[in-house]
């Protein structure tokens, strides 16, 4: 794409004013449809404005971390799964195992499981699915501040274009009309997220396995 068509998917984004906190439900039926923007980097500024403009409570800080991980995630994925494009494409070399991974609900996935190991206090995230259980199903992660209505979140898409990632708002995307599945994100987590190590005080306090005995020899 170039740089004047990446302009024409920033700048509507951001003269919209389309991530005001608290917006109205009517307001957010308003929102123009338009493809979402691309992040220029991983440090890109316009993101992180937008999500830390979600809400007076969210940290600019964690809104940096967010957009960080949810770029890097998008480039580390793309060489390890040697991803090509279009997603169709991937798609096809992974269902015919040629490839390891590159389905959207991977990416989803292990975009989720980065975000959570953050610990993020002031955001949250969400799990977004549009056509669900059909071939057209696609997921996504979707951030908002604490206990945000999903519908005024940001959608993180690293599927849509092969590991660059496009972020924008819950409700302008042109080709998906999203819906929350708050039941993915314990099971995925649960299923594939890495289990910490207990420490030490909490092995101590739990009960240790009984040793059998050996009877003693006659």
């Amino acid at each position: 794409m170039t740089g004047a068509g990446l302009l024409g998917l920033v700048a509507p984004l951001i003269g919209a004013g389309l991530f005001v906190a608290g917006g109205a439900a009517t307001a957010e039926a308003r929102l123009p449809k338009k493809d979402p923007a691309f992040a220029s980097s991983a440090n890109d500024p316009i993101l992180i404005a937008r999500i830390a403009a979600l809400s007076p409570t969210i940290d600019q800080a964690e809104a940096q971390l967010v957009t960080q991980t949810a770029y890097t995630t998008g480039q580390d994925f793309k060489r390890e799964w040697k991803v090509v494009w279009p997603p169709g494409v991937q798609n096809f070399l992974v269902n015919t195992g040629r490839r390891k991974g590159g389905l959207c609900f991977q990416w989803a996935t292990e975009l989720l499981i980065r975000l959570h190991a953050l610990k993020l206090q002031t955001i949250e995230t969400h799990w977004a699915e549009a056509f669900p259980r059909t071939a057209s199903e696609h997921n996504v992660i979707v951030v908002t501040a604490k206990s945000q209505p999903f519908t005024q979140g940001i959608i993180l898409d690293n599927w849509r274009y092969g590991g660059r990632l496009v972020w924008g708002p819950v409700t302008g995307d042109p080709h998906y009309e999203w819906k929350e599945n708050p039941r993915e994100i314990p099971k995925r987590l649960d299923r594939f997220a890495p289990r910490a190590a207990p420490s030490a005080s909490e092995a101590r306090s739990r009960p240790q396995p009984r040793v059998p005995t050996t009877p003693a020899a006659r």
